[in-house]
């Protein structure tokens, strides 16, 4: 009966994780030939992508593997990149209590894409939420760490342009931000997040808006959090 539950939550949470695959496919191509073109071993890039598991983090990690050693340098590289998972923690206390020892991986695996998955996602009644959540995250790091991993063979033997690929991950956040935007009754929760985000781009520049957006996000939504959810505003 246990693993009915197990397997039917990885039913319900394999066509959540398809969006993200598409994305995490050719990115993680586009890593994994960066590290071969690098002159890493194929293999680097999936070791990479199991411990360190951060995008972005892990792009940076190509200058910051050939460059000189600066431990502290490197810290505050790696904060300053992945600080806004904090807000994403802070969001997922609820969801992610009672969740006994799947409860360490999740946080370990909470990226930007898992987050808008499993924050928006529709679990059923009938789908055993923790497994749900332990598949999406599961999913979604071996779609990474395994393109990467490709990436890294296919860089170390053919010739490969990755000029624009980026663009994959823009246009996965575009579709999530719809279907979300689909889910609500009022769009109050998007036309907060746009102002906001609009406004500290125009005083913080486009290099360093996005804590600072996230900061008033969480603030606006959080002291308004019962009127906007009376009038609808959050997607059930």
């Amino acid at each position: 009966m246990r693993r009915r539950y197990i397997w039917k939550a990885l039913i319900a949470a394999f066509p959540y994780t398809l969006p993200v695959f598409s994305a995490y496919f050719f990115l993680g191509l586009s890593y994994g030939i960066l590290m071969a073109v690098a002159g890493f071993d194929p293999w680097v890039p999936f070791v990479l992508a199991l411990i360190i598991y951060g995008g972005s983090l892990e792009f940076l990690m190509v200058g910051i593997m050939l460059s000189s050693f600066a431990p502290l340098s490197v810290f505050l590289v790696a904060f300053m990149v992945q600080a806004r998972h904090l807000f994403y923690g802070i969001a997922m206390l609820e969801k992610f209590k009672g969740l006994g020892w799947k409860k360490p991986y999740l946080i370990y695996g909470l990226t930007d894409e898992t987050f808008a998955v499993t924050y928006t996602a529709h679990i059923k009644e009938d789908v055993d939420r923790p497994w749900f959540l332990f598949w999406v995250t599961l999913l979604h790091q071996c779609y990474w760490s395994f393109s990467a991993l490709l990436g890294g063979f296919i860089g170390a033997s053919l010739p490969f342009n990755t000029e624009g690929i980026s663009f994959v991950m823009t246009a996965m956040f575009i579709v999530i931000l719809l279907e979300q935007a689909f889910k609500e009754k009022k769009h109050y929760t998007a036309i907060i997040g746009f102002v906001i985000s609009i406004v500290s781009v125009m005083i913080f520049g486009g290099d360093s808006f996005i804590i600072p957006a996230m900061l008033g996000i969480l603030l606006v939504l959080g002291l308004g959090r019962k009127p906007i959810e009376g009038a609808g505003g959050f997607a059930q």
